[in-house]
């Protein structure tokens, strides 16, 4: 391990941090461009293949940017689409990025660091960074946005060239060392540890901006939200901030282990898939669309007494029709991603004749991120961290966010030499009574 490193770790002083050179080459998660067609043909695209862990060399810094020593980063189903590579190889939007020339240039090489979680500190700043410094713990919000695009100083999000760290580009957080802007970082909570704080910011600022934010659905208080995938990592931050904000959470799971973990995060009613007869094939006949809408519906009126205002969707495919079905009048149905693939099939007389609406969403704006991350800080959002893996098991990481075998979020320990580090106010921990691990993890991490 190089000084940098070993400093970092021992938890040196800024200005030691500052004397230390980083490394020519650092350990990261990444994949080859010369792999991009090895899972062509082939039906399970087993993302272990694919992920490589080993050296890479270390980027110069941009003016605008900082380096920062990753301590722990998380898997998000991006990492898992890039490992696929699909649906296309993110190889491709590095070269795009590249193409807008200056240091973008960087980014286009014949491998690529992913990861768009991270947590850890600050080791060196570029020229013309302000606001932080050498030694500042962070956390890292995954949305790169260029700040000389209008659109940009309207919403960070409405920018043309907004892109997602390490899926859109390069030097992502799943690594030793990652390259950031600035304008991502956002303090970390004090009370929490590296892996807990390096779960939030993807999925809990994507959920934010769904459901709370002025960009999303606006939920209210007494609204019915239909939370699809309620046991994952998006779903169990929806949970939490339906719960918070005064709604009724309406959570769709798929095991008897995941209906216990999202009413622990205070699910008011749970549906198991099973009970509705809903599969990834559901989507391929609009009639069975129509009769798992129905089955859906009729649980949520009796346990609630209507109709959903609101349905959270992330999914895709396999749920869009019934979650455009199943929405009240007037209702919204609010989509940040497609899981189970990206054309969806609906009935449209029940879009537009019942005066329904579809709300596109994506990741959350350096502003919102700084919100949530305020009410993660006061306790009132919790980290959804239930596994953990060493850096040098990302790959059986990936794979457990591929297969749907997880609840809440998987985290990787980058340069945290074990589970428990980075607190820094355990004051407030106690306070909080935050427990030794994350609220929805067990009592020991079995994989590190």
């Amino acid at each position: 391990m190089d000084s940098l490193s070993e400093a970092v770790i021992a938890g040196a002083p800024a200005e030691e941090l500052a004397r230390l050179g980083p490394p020519a080459g650092f350990v990261a998660a990444h994949l080859r461009a010369e792999d991009a067609e090895m899972f062509t043909g082939v039906a399970d695209k087993d993302v272990r293949k694919s992920l490589r862990v080993g050296e890479v060399a270390m980027p110069e810094l941009a003016p605008d940017e900082v380096l920062v020593a990753v301590m722990a980063s998380a898997v998000n189903y991006n990492t898992v689409w890039s490992a696929m590579f699909e649906p296309i190889p993110t190889f491709q939007f590095l070269k795009r990025f590249a193409r807008s020339g200056g240091w973008a240039t960087r980014h286009d090489l014949p491998y690529q660091v992913v990861g768009s979680d991270g947590a850890g500190v600050v080791v060196r700043v570029g020229s013309g960074v302000r606001r932080w410094r050498i030694g500042d713990h962070v956390v890292v919000s995954p949305a790169y946005v260029d700040d000389q695009e209008p659109a940009t100083h309207n919403d960070g999000m409405l920018g043309a060239e907004q892109l997602a760290w390490g899926f859109e580009t390069n030097f992502g957080g799943l690594a030793h060392y990652s390259v950031v802007r600035a304008s991502q970082l956002i303090p970390k909570p004090a009370q929490l540890t590296w892996e807990e704080a390096a779960c939030n910011t993807l999925c809990a600022g994507t959920a934010y901006r769904m459901l709370v934010g002025e960009h999303g659905a606006r939920m209210k208080q007494g609204d019915v939200v239909l939370v699809w995938g309620a046991a994952g990592g998006l779903g169990t931050y929806a949970v939490q901030f339906v719960r918070n904000g005064g709604g009724i959470a309406v959570g769709v799971v798929g095991s008897d282990a995941k209906a216990e973990a999202v009413r622990k995060l205070g699910c008011h009613v749970v549906v198991d898939r099973r009970e509705i007869g809903l599969d990834d094939t559901v989507a391929d006949d609009p009639d069975r669309v129509l009769e798992v809408g129905k089955r859906l519906g009729r649980i949520i009126r009796r346990e609630t007494g209507e109709d959903p205002h609101i349905v959270f969707e992330h999914v895709g495919r396999a749920t869009f029709g019934v979650s455009l079905f199943v929405v009240r009048r007037g209702g919204a149905v609010v989509t940040c991603g497609s899981s189970t693939g990206y054309r969806h099939e609906f009935d449209n007389r029940y879009l537009w004749m019942k005066l329904k609406r579809v709300i596109g969403s994506h990741v959350a704006n350096l502003q919102e991120q700084w919100e949530v991350n305020r009410l993660i800080g006061q306790g009132r959002i919790a980290s959804a961290l239930t596994e953990l893996y060493p850096l040098a098991e990302v790959g059986e990481a990936a794979r457990t966010v591929q297969t749907n075998g997880h609840t809440g979020k998987v985290g990787v320990l980058c340069l945290a030499p074990s589970p428990g580090l980075g607190v820094t106010d355990p004051d407030l921990r106690a306070r909080l009574g935050i427990a030794g691990t994350a609220p929805l993890a067990p009592a020991t991490w079995p994989n590190v």
